[in-house]
């Protein structure tokens, strides 16, 4: 998975986004191509899961709740 920043701007009645051209080409991303967006501001996270750090845990179950919260499963 890549990570960029991107800034929304109006479309029509909705809101877009740009991906850079350096990602669209380091990731040979096409037009009309189909890709997964996961969107998250950056101060949201996995805000929920860090409090988990405070209490005795193990790996695996941070894990597992780290996927949850980032997929939203």
């Amino acid at each position: 998975m890549i990570e960029c920043e991107t800034k929304t701007r109006k479309w029509g009645n909705s809101l877009g986004i740009t991906i850079p051209k350096e990602l669209l080409e380091s990731e040979g991303i096409k037009e009309d191509e189909i890709v997964k967006v996961i969107v998250l501001k950056p101060n949201q996270v996995l805000r929920k899961s860090f409090g988990m750090l405070k209490k005795k845990v193990s790996a695996q179950k941070i894990k597992n709740e780290l996927r949850k919260e980032l997929h939203n499963e």
